[in-house]
């Protein structure tokens, strides 16, 4: 993973486990890789991957079981309330990008739909 470096680690390797779990890459239940394991596959310190798990945990993305791990939610309506809110986020930072091109939304739309 390329990191931006304006952006907190932390938040960048939550951002793709959320969309891991929103794309259904990872699965409702599904076991998530311990703390370590986390940290090698990102090449960051521990201390960041307990942070990016008690992130997820709190938005209701996870769950630690004592002595087992840490496990996807089986919460679809959050998953899917984070689908939206990832959707919404999209469509947000491509308006304003549309805006600082000057492009009408109305044209910006028209473009959209040559591309279908």
């Amino acid at each position: 993973m390329q990191f931006d470096p304006l952006r907190p680690i932390w938040l960048q390797v939550m951002g793709e486990i959320e969309t891991s779990i929103v794309t259904g890459d990872r699965q409702p239940g599904e076991k998530l890789p311990g703390g370590r394991e986390l940290a090698v596959s990102y090449g960051i310190n521990p201390n960041t991957a307990a942070r990016v798990y008690q992130e997820l945990e709190k938005a209701g993305l996870c769950e630690t079981r004592r002595g087992m791990g840490t496990y996807v939610t089986e919460d679809k309506a959050r998953v899917a309330a984070l689908r939206k809110e990832l959707a919404r986020q999209a469509v947000e930072q491509f308006l304003q990008k549309i805006d600082a091109l000057g492009i009408s939304r109305e044209d910006a739309l028209r473009i959209i739909q040559e591309e279908d």
